[in-house]
């Protein structure tokens, strides 16, 4: 069942909260967010006593804090920030804090499903993660990007395992990074560690690793493919079993490999943000055929369309069928769908959104001060104070905008011709 089936799709308009008496009520009020489901609007305040807290619809926590930021609502619509009091840090979810408390916490992370919740944390121990605020048993000299993986259970991060005086370029020459899972490092140590993912069993770790001066590779599990390159991206897994996608650079160019195994024959002066469609099929990156000039290129066929400027990474269609993009010509922005441009272009745009059964494209886009829905193309008829990307219904035929007018924000059920 679609994770949207449970909202309210009827109720054509629902007046949330007038922000403007937010403004009135607290010294200051930072940037809004909105829930998923577009039923409640949420921002950091600041009260009379220059403290700080969350309002909730015009409800304030119970709880106040020397500091607050990072506040998200989670997939499951659970608001999250990380707080401050006494000097320590720890997470807060719903306004109930984590028993644990840190020197330091960063990274925000999320399940797909919401439920799982993980951080960068700097404690007495030193550097490592905290799961749903339990941290792992070992902290390291540093610890930095990190992942969790889909069920929730683990996280892996890249960590420093030994200190290094100043200058120390021959103890660095030697390796004194690799990933940890759960807080137990890899045997091997690499010369750099960064973009690590999990598979999507939760089983299986892959990293992007450097293993000499100009010598790089993918790692899974602590081992390294039998092929090194030139420089590697982040990889990825199949979405179905334990294989690992990563952009590589040969003596050639960049193109992609499988399990260190090129897959795509043209080379490019750039390959990254590879995406598989979702039943994982197909696959589709952002290129760069000409030094310059950004396009997607599906199973390794570039679009003709190329921009000048910048190409966002690949969207694809519910259906695997189409893919869609940011693109960037002339300082100006636009979605780009199997490789033919919208001929509207805008200041600034968002991710394309497509519809159940791909027939669709909207995106919130921003032109002259004002924030507008697209669809196809077609710009809506209103303009906005502030806009989050609109969400199709289940059926494909409305739209969750979710909006700021005349400083109030609404809920708002519309039909793309309503739009």
């Amino acid at each position: 069942m679609s994770e949207t089936q449970g909202w309210d799709w009827e109720t054509k308009e629902k007046l949330v909260a007038d922000l403007n008496k937010w403004r009135k009520d607290f010294p200051v009020v930072w940037e809004c967010i909105v829930s998923n489901d577009g039923e409640k609007i949420s921002a950091p305040v600041r009260t009379e006593d220059d403290e700080f807290t969350v309002c909730v619809n015009g409800e304030t926590w119970e709880n106040t804090f020397e500091k607050l930021w990072s506040l998200k609502y989670g997939p499951d619509d659970r608001l999250i920030c990380l707080v401050m009091n006494d000097d320590e840090w720890t997470v807060a979810v719903d306004n109930e804090m984590w028993e644990e408390t840190f020197e330091y916490v960063w990274g925000l992370q999320f399940t797909p499903d919401g439920k799982s919740i993980a951080v960068n944390i700097h404690g007495e121990n030193g550097y490592g993660i905290s799961l749903n605020g339990k941290t792992w048993e070992n902290g390291f000299v540093d610890a930095r990007d990190f992942a969790l993986s889909p069920d929730g259970k683990n996280t892996a991060a890249g960590i420093q395992t030994k200190s290094l005086a100043e200058g120390d370029i021959f103890g660095f020459a030697e390796g004194i990074w690799t990933v940890a899972v759960n807080g137990e490092p890899w045997k091997r140590n690499f010369l750099n560690v960064w973009g690590i993912a999990f598979s999507a069993d939760s089983r299986q770790v892959a990293a992007e690793v450097r293993v000499g001066e100009y010598e790089f590779t993918i790692a899974v599990n602590g081992n390294t493919w039998n092929q090194t390159f030139k420089s590697v991206w982040e990889p990825i897994f199949y979405p179905h079993g334990v294989d690992v996608l990563a952009p590589v650079q040969t003596d050639g160019g960049w193109t992609l490999a499988k399990n260190g195994q090129i897959i795509w024959d043209k080379k490019f002066v750039q390959t990254w943000h590879q995406t598989f469609s979702p039943d994982g099929q197909k696959i589709a990156a952002v290129v760069t055929p000409e030094f310059g000039k950004w396009t997607i290129a599906v199973d390794g066929s570039p679009w003709y369309k190329k921009f000048g400027d910048a190409i966002l990474p690949p969207v694809f269609s519910p259906d695997g069928r189409k893919v869609a993009a940011i693109a960037k010509e002339n300082n100006r922005w636009t979605i780009v769908t199997d490789a033919v441009p919208w001929d509207e272009d805008f200041d600034m745009i968002w991710d394309p959104v497509f519809s159940p059964i791909g027939d669709k494209v909207v995106a919130k886009a921003e032109k002259d001060g004002k924030f507008f829905i697209v669809v196809d193309g077609k710009v809506g008829k209103r303009g906005f104070e502030a806009l989050w990307n609109p969400i199709f219904s289940p059926d494909g035929r409305k739209l969750l905008v979710r909006a700021i007018e005349d400083g109030k924000y609404y809920r708002r059920i519309m039909t793309l011709e309503e739009v």
